[in-house]
């Protein structure tokens, strides 16, 4: 699964690199804080785990750009 890292699949699916960064890094924080992954974990590491969210649409990026609605605006959500 860590080979998908180095396919376009995962960068296209999101909108480029660093939007792909900035999710992965996001989720695996949640997981690390205790949220319930979004599919079966079937032995697969919590960076598996995320990119597998990813790919079958279970998270998505969307940012905030309303600094009414959070914080200064443009934060990042899930």
């Amino acid at each position: 699964m860590i080979e998908a890292l180095k396919s376009d699949e995962l960068v296209n699916k999101v909108g480029g690199r660093f939007k792909l960064c900035a999710l992965i890094q996001q989720r695996l924080h949640q997981l690390l804080d205790g949220e319930r992954p979004l599919i079966e974990r079937e032995g697969r590491s919590d960076l598996e785990l995320v990119m597998e969210e990813i790919l079958q649409d279970k998270i998505t990026l969307q940012f905030v750009d309303d600094a009414h609605q959070l914080g200064d605006g443009g934060d990042l959500l899930l």
